[in-house]
């Protein structure tokens, strides 16, 4: 049996057009409903070999290893075995947020590539801790913020660089959904905790403030806000995350930069789910979907500023990380970029639960 799996391991090795020798070995630390898409992801590179996988529920795990029998990876309930492994080159990292900074700075310091999910950390202490980490590591380590490796949204905001609206003066942004979160599932154990999860605008928007941090080019410096539970009152019981906030950011150089976030946006009822509006001294860009300029002159029709390409890899950041272990590629996202998102997400956090204007500096952070 043990000579049949090794026969089947090589055959698969050679139809990826690898030696066992060039493959990175990799790890994958939660195998729930976001680790399954991870797991998809790394499947489907051809220089990476999946060697463990862990979880603590032994159900997600068995599904995982079906899912991966072409490599026949181990699996484990502690995540701390895996590091320990000598065998492995790269992990990747997708339980509840609370537990990322410091899995990433445990495998960082094993001297592993670390692939690690967003937010990379839910208090500024866990994010500090993190960059530190990666800093005095010389292995990779890119976060979760996949709209970084969005072939569309890289051009587009290539061309807002390029000075396409002028100058950014404002953004108006959103994240809008018509329902909470499932109450039961593999989520709800933790989501719903804002001590483990870091709320809805951490765990859920921080893709989004990232989005905005990326169109203006800079972190904010300050933020003031209020956020709270206004339709799921105790509903899951002993919930704590808000479940709608309004946000105020101020950039460098003065830009303004306002943000809401709600679930209870009905279905069919006009601009809902995710948006992105860019203002700039020569005009202003719909972001979302196509990326499509607005001139302030009433007689200019819209301009569309990045098509869609006819085919993307939906594993494009998964490939990416891929490609800076193999060929030391600059990745779309690094531990600057990660660390930025997570940190504005909590200036924020901190805005609404303070009530308060929370100021940058304040969160003790050098990026």
């Amino acid at each position: 049996m043990n000579r049949r799996i090794f026969l089947l391991g090589s055959a698969a090795v050679a139809a990826r057009g690898q030696t066992p020798e060039q493959l990175i070995r990799t790890a994958l630390i939660g195998v729930g409903n976001r680790g399954s898409y991870l797991l998809e992801g790394v499947l489907a590179q051809p220089a990476a070999k999946l060697v463990a996988l862990c979880d603590i529920k032994p159900d997600r795990l068995d599904k995982a290893a079906t899912a991966a029998a072409r490599d026949n990876p181990a699996t484990y309930a502690d995540w701390r075995s895996v590091i320990d492994r000598k065998d492995v080159d790269a992990v990747f990292i997708a339980s509840p947020p609370d537990l990322h900074s410091g899995m990433a700075v445990a495998a960082l310091r094993a001297g592993k590539h670390v692939y690690c999910e967003k937010p990379i950390g839910i208090t500024p202490a866990q994010v500090r801790a993190i960059v530190e980490a990666a800093r005095a590591s010389n292995k990779v380590f890119v976060p979760g913020q996949q709209l970084r490796s969005i072939q569309q949204y890289m051009e587009a905001v290539h061309k807002i660089r390029a000075g396409i609206i002028g100058d950014v003066i404002m953004v108006k942004a959103q994240r809008h959904a018509a329902a909470d979160l499932p109450h039961d599932g593999s989520s709800a154990d933790w989501y719903f905790d804002v001590t483990r999860s870091g709320g809805y605008l951490i765990e859920q928007s921080v893709h989004n403030l990232d989005l905005c941090n990326w169109v203006i080019g800079a972190h904010p410096a300050r933020a003031c806000g209020f956020g709270g539970i206004l339709l799921y009152k105790n509903d899951p019981p002993g919930r704590t995350i808000f479940d709608c906030g309004t946000l105020s950011y101020e950039y460098p150089g003065g830009v303004k930069m306002s943000f809401t976030q709600n679930v209870f946006h009905p279905r069919g009822m006009p601009n809902g789910n995710q948006g992105l509006y860019i203002y700039g001294t020569k005009g202003a860009i719909d972001f979302m979907g196509t990326p499509t300029m607005y001139a302030l002159s009433d007689e200019s029709k819209p301009v569309v500023i990045a098509d869609k390409p006819e085919r993307e890899d939906p594993h494009a950041h998964i490939a990416a990380f891929y490609n800076s272990v193999v060929n030391g590629a600059k990745p779309p996202a690094d531990i600057t970029i990660g660390a930025a998102a997570a940190l504005t997400a909590i200036l924020g956090h901190q805005a609404m639960t303070r009530q308060q204007v929370v100021d940058w500096n304040g969160l003790g952070v050098e990026l």
